[in-house]
């Protein structure tokens, strides 16, 4: 790696080590980025899940998807749902197919989910979540501190256990893991038993973090512009909310680095794509925060013999629901597959 590149990987580390452990640990886990209910979370997982079990358990990945978008409007309103009261009104206006209560909006698939729960899919049932959140006292930590947070990773925990380990077991590298914020996720589910996981980042806190929370499982102290890995080393990657946070001259590196240890596939998570010609480049004191190019990030893959799937997140919920919507407008997923 040249000096330039090694001087960028010394200031992001340090934009990392300069927070405490406990910071690190918490902040990119809480609200709309809980991976329980993280639109970009739950596609990640459903990647993986779709390369083991191709399309076995669609319906219930569907059901998950509108979970997410369900539990990401009832976050929007968390300050109105704080009371007993507001929860109360809120049940009133789903049951009577109000469009609105106490000013309250009420999307469309939010009528729609509550008529269509409890439901079945893939051999398993599933509650009315909805029923369940405005039912309960909100915990100290919110919303999300409601048993009900956990249906999906209850449920899929249930299903997952019922398959076979896999021999051998599917290898995953997950790029700026950080403190196990996705990992949790997979091994809240079942799901990271049938992998083979390497979770690689560039703080130490990040890792200590991880391996104290899941000892067992493989965290390592990593750079994505230089993966210490052989080529086709991994079935597949996935990273969120990283390329946007580096240097035109890291970019390219990193992307090659991605698709040098990729065997199969990728799925890679972005907070701030845009459909324009070229990146906006926004360099910070110790690391970016750029704007990319769809366009050229997927002509990068395709140099490196990846074919690329796009999906906008907001366009996405609405073509699911009919008119949820996404908390990032610029919000991305791109899965790349060797062409």
């Amino acid at each position: 790696m040249d000096e330039t590149l090694q001087r960028e990987t010394e200031a992001l580390r340090h934009s990392w080590e300069r927070h405490d452990a406990a910071f690190l640990r918490d902040y990119l886990v809480a609200g709309v980025e809980d991976p329980r209910i993280n639109v970009q979370s739950v596609l990640t997982r459903h990647f993986l899940l779709g390369l083991l079990f191709g399309d076995r358990f669609a319906a219930l990945r569907a059901q998950e998807l509108k979970f997410a978008a369900a539990c990401n409007w009832l976050l929007s309103l968390q300050d109105e749902l704080a009371e007993k009261e507001g929860r109360a009104a809120l049940r009133f206006g789903l049951e009577r197919g109000a469009e609105n209560v106490e000013g309250l909006v009420i999307p469309r698939y939010a009528h729609e989910l509550w008529r269509a729960l409890p439901a079945s899919a893939d051999g398993v049932e599933i509650p009315n979540y909805l029923a369940v959140l405005l039912a309960s006292e909100p915990a100290p930590s919110g919303l999300l501190g409601s048993p009900a947070a956990d249906t999906f990773t209850g449920l899929w925990k249930s299903r997952l256990a019922e398959q076979a380990t896999p021999e051998p077991r599917f290898s995953v590298l997950e790029l700026a893991c950080g403190s196990a914020n996705d990992y949790r996720a997979f091994a809240a589910c079942g799901l990271a038993r049938l992998l083979d996981y390497t979770g690689l980042d560039l703080s130490a806190k990040n890792i200590a973090n991880a391996r104290e929370q899941f000892p067992t499982a493989r965290f390592e102290v990593g750079n994505a512009l230089a993966i210490a890995a052989a080529d086709r080393a991994f079935d597949c990657v996935f990273v969120h909310d990283l390329f946007e946070h580096l240097s035109p001259e890291a970019l390219p590196v990193a992307v090659a680095e991605c698709c040098r240890v990729t065997r199969r596939a990728a799925c890679l998570g972005f907070f701030s794509l845009a459909e324009v010609t070229d990146h906006v480049i926004r360099p910070l004191v110790e690391y970016h925060w750029n704007t990319l190019s769809v366009e050229r990030l997927v002509a990068l893959f395709r140099g490196h013999g990846f074919a690329a799937t796009v999906i906008h997140i907001g366009t996405f919920l609405k073509w699911l629901t009919g008119d949820a919507s996404a908390h990032n407008p610029d919000a991305y997923t791109i899965v790349v597959q060797r062409a």
